[in-house]
């Protein structure tokens, strides 16, 4: 499978690849960064998400993009769409490592994966969710026009409000 690349006016979503390793072992390292995405991990174990993005396109056709600053070349996070196998749901997930977050970055990532599961998939509709106490995603589930339509008990034990994102 051949893993799509997406620009925005600021970024390009690309596909993971082994030389992105070094920021996904920093961001899992880093407790207050990584803490909302399974972390803080050791570098073993951020190979491991790294590997389970890749694994994931060859697996469901969709998955996780690098994020990566155009002006710089430097990747900044991650945006995509995941569904691991047991959970009730797809999501719209992403991540910013710190130095890049407040630039807007995960908005404009998010919109443009938001009008590829819309167009390229032909998804009748996106979702994300988070644990109560991740402010900053619920923010951004709202800026993005997300609604809440359900509350849902997740296999990791935690309910979680379920926000529909809208086309855009």
């Amino acid at each position: 499978m051949t893993i799509p690349t997406l620009q925005t006016a600021r970024l390009t979503l690309r596909a993971p690849s082994k030389d992105d390793f070094s920021v996904y072992r920093d961001f899992y390292a880093d407790k207050s960064a990584s803490l909302a995405y399974g972390g803080p991990l050791p570098a073993h174990l951020a190979f491991r998400k790294l590997a389970a993005d890749l694994g994931h396109w060859q697996l469901r056709d969709y998955g996780m993009w690098a994020v990566e600053e155009k002006t710089s070349g430097e990747m900044v996070g991650g945006a995509g769409l995941v569904w691991p196998e047991g959970w009730p749901r797809s999501e719209l997930t992403w991540w910013i490592i710190p130095s890049a977050r407040r630039n807007g970055y995960a908005l404009e990532a998010s919109r443009a994966v938001i009008a590829y599961a819309y167009k390229e998939l032909q998804w009748a509709q996106v979702e994300t969710h988070m644990n109560d106490d991740n402010e900053a995603a619920r923010n951004l589930a709202l800026k993005l026009g997300g609604r809440v339509i359900v509350r849902e008990k997740f296999p990791d034990g935690y309910a979680r409000d379920v926000y529909l994102l809208p086309a855009l």
